[in-house]
């Protein structure tokens, strides 16, 4: 599934479209925000940050099923 999708006819003549970044990205990067904040002021590695940023992204997908 794909977060924020475009399609933007111009004018008749032209048509834009972009398919959008993975709705799991999204939210791997919503829970980075606050991760990365815990992690700069813990000095904890960046690579697990990472890690539990797309742990969270993978439990909010399967609470939306």
């Amino acid at each position: 599934m794909k977060a924020f999708p475009t399609y933007h006819p111009i004018a008749g003549t032209m048509n834009l479209h972009a398919d959008g970044m993975e709705l799991r990205d999204y939210f791997a990067a919503k829970a980075m925000q606050a991760l990365v904040a815990k992690t700069v002021d813990d000095n904890e590695n960046v690579e697990v940050a990472a890690e539990a940023a797309y742990m969270f992204a993978d439990a909010m997908m399967e609470a939306r099923k």
